[in-house]
């Protein structure tokens, strides 16, 4: 239980946060992942779930693409929560709640979408809660609904690692609560959950923009 909780603390602490989001928002070529996953967002999105928003960043650039659809943004941090419903503080149609993605998603509480998005979140998640969670986000879509994960993967090589965290400005001793997995894993994973088009749409040494649509 220790291990388990020990980096759900961190994520109540102001100090740990503030960290995290100063090194998020240095990533090298992170906008452009960004910008990848706006294009696949289709025309016809009336409804959008964003797992793990953080301080609501991509959300917000969702909106920009789709300022009528209306957003649902997820996280357990309560410094995260309070940042997100500051920047959301006058759009009527985003709703920030709370919930830990280690549990499942309160599908019936929620009720379905037509894109769901997340942006280095499930990669704190343990490997068989990820596969779960992507089960999860299958049953939400909508028929033609997109999922698009823009996150940390695993390396192919230790040299590979080294070398993005040198170019990244991430610290060499990593975040306690990163679960890092393969693309090919994870893209494996979707395809037999039952999405198509699954694939690695963008990539940047550890980041990759991960994607599939519900037929």
């Amino acid at each position: 239980m220790e291990k388990e909780n020990a980096p759900t603390n961190e994520w109540q602490t102001i100090d740990h946060v503030l960290a995290y989001l100063a090194r998020a928002d240095k990533l090298p070529h992170r906008t452009e992942g960004e910008r990848v996953l706006l294009e696949q967002i289709p025309g016809h999105t009336k409804r959008i779930l964003d797992l793990g928003t953080g301080d609501g960043r991509l959300m917000s650039l969702v909106k920009l693409n789709r300022p009528r659809a209306e957003g649902v943004a997820l996280d357990f941090s309560e410094p995260m929560l309070e940042r997100a419903t500051e920047r959301f503080t006058k759009e009527t149609n985003v709703t920030v709640f709370k919930h830990d993605l280690r549990r499942p998603l309160p599908a019936k509480q929620l009720g379905c979408f037509d894109a769901i998005v997340s942006s280095l979140a499930i990669h704190h998640l343990e490997h068989p809660r990820k596969r779960q969670l992507y089960k999860e986000v299958f049953s939400m879509l909508n028929p033609k609904g997109v999922f698009c994960n823009l996150d940390r993967v695993a390396s192919s090589t230790e040299n590979v690692h080294v070398k993005f965290l040198k170019f990244s400005g991430v610290p060499r001793t990593e975040d306690p609560s990163n679960r890092l997995l393969d693309v090919e894993t994870q893209l494996k994973w979707l395809r037999q959950i039952g999405f198509t088009d699954v694939d690695c749409y963008w990539k940047w040494m550890e980041m990759a923009l991960m994607m599939g649509f519900k037929p």
